[in-house]
């Protein structure tokens, strides 16, 4: 069994308003094996 505490900023970057944003988080997060919250907000930013 596997699991993984999930960052409460998370929830935030995924529930933007801006699809742009969100999307671009989500495409990082897959490509994550562990979540790396630094990378998810560089994504965000789109940076």
């Amino acid at each position: 069994m596997s699991w993984q505490i999930v960052p409460t900023i998370l929830g935030d970057l995924l529930g933007d308003e801006d699809n742009a944003k969100s999307s671009r988080v989500m495409q990082a997060m897959l490509k994550m094996v562990k979540l790396n919250i630094e990378g998810l907000k560089r994504a965000y930013r789109g940076s």
